[in-house]
């Protein structure tokens, strides 16, 4: 089973995938964990990803992809995939649909876990975080014991300033913009199935499985 996880930050996406991946036996791949990989293991696509990443520079495709069929060749993948946060542009996607046929394989699903944007901002910038110890809470889904105050040490909690409501409006306007072509591209060809993110945790995994397992 080959499936690919979309969903904008907030959405509880990584919650997913460890669900996913532990029910189906099949590996949770960020694009972050193969280009770690590939780099400590040295590999030539690995030097050639950190040369790129030393500049400050986007890794272009070609590399990209590379590092990408050299996971979907590892013996965990045998049955199967969870590929989270790649593709990211309409190249990757093609490049990843040329490979999976290079590789007699193709994609079962596209998962979308949809929270509207309201939700998403309500999630993200909820966060406070104390000074001292690091310890974060969320105003509604982890409040201190008593308001703006860190239970640990007593500290005046804080926000930071990518948690506020401005800045987290402005970078899901990114990630909308950016991943509206790819959700088109696989309506298109058929993958995509859209879940409803804004449910409890366990009944989202439900609706998961359903799709599934239909």
């Amino acid at each position: 089973m080959n499936l690919l996880l979309m969903g904008l930050p907030g959405a509880g996406k990584g919650t997913q995938a460890e669900k996913i991946s532990e029910k189906y036996n099949i590996p949770h791949i960020s694009t972050g964990d193969m280009f770690r990989y590939a780099m400590k293991e040295g590999t030539e696509l690995g030097k050639q990803a950190k040369s790129f990443m030393d500049q400050g520079a986007l890794v272009p495709d070609e590399v990209t992809i590379g590092i990408v069929k050299d996971r979907l060749s590892k013996a965990d993948c045998a049955n199967g995939f969870l590929l989270d946060g790649f593709p990211r542009t309409i190249a990757q996607a093609d490049a990843l649909q040329s490979l999976l046929s290079d590789m007699n394989q193709e994609i079962d699903y596209v998962l979308h876990v949809n929270v509207p944007e309201e939700k998403l901002v309500e999630r993200l910038s909820g966060r406070r975080i104390c000074p001292t110890c690091g310890r974060a809470y969320h105003v509604m889904y982890n409040p201190p014991k008593h308001e703006g105050i860190c239970d640990k040490d007593g500290q005046a909690l804080i926000q930071r300033d990518d948690d506020k409501p401005e800045t987290v409006k402005n970078r899901l306007a990114v990630n909308i913009e950016q991943s509206k072509p790819l959700l088109d591209f696989y309506d298109r060809k058929g993958y995509l199935v859209t879940v409803n993110g804004d449910q409890d945790i366990e009944l989202v995994f439900q609706d998961i499985q359903s799709i599934i397992e239909k």
